[in-house]
């Protein structure tokens, strides 16, 4: 390979040089824009799936929770308790257990959201290889 280089001048050599870096960068940034692309769309797939699952969760909690609050109120009615005390109590139990659980899913869409799962690495790996090939030509 290097006899076929010897034959050919300098400024032959350097303009070659200049287009194929030229073309891998184009190539590069291409990359760059796909891979960025298919992050943002995953991140938009996950974040439409938080709120679709939230907005139900909140509809079918809500109507299941007064259901619960008000046979634990009579619970605590039979149990001698005041009908304010009782309703208080069952509302506060409640919202604690639904906040624990509200809270654990929150998480678990937060984590899927995290800063770690947007890297490029695909775009990454490649700009390095091609640093290490145009240092090699160098």
């Amino acid at each position: 390979m290097s006899g076929v280089n010897e034959s050919r001048p300098l400024a032959e050599l350097v303009g070659g040089l200049a287009t194929d870096i030229s073309t891998l960068f184009r190539k590069e940034v291409q990359l760059a824009k796909t891979e960025a692309s298919e992050k943002v769309s995953e991140t938009l797939a996950s974040a439409s799936s938080i709120a679709i699952g939230g907005v139900l969760a909140l509809g079918a909690l809500g109507v299941f929770l007064t259901a619960v609050v008000s046979l634990l109120a009579a619970f605590f009615i039979n149990q001698g308790f005041e009908p304010t005390t009782a309703n208080a109590l069952s509302a506060l139990i409640l919202t604690v257990i639904v906040g624990v659980v509200a809270w654990t899913y929150i998480s678990k869409g937060l984590n899927a959201l995290k800063g770690r799962n947007l890297n490029m690495n695909r775009t990454a790996a490649s700009l390095n290889q091609d640093a290490n090939i145009v240092k090699e030509r160098l």
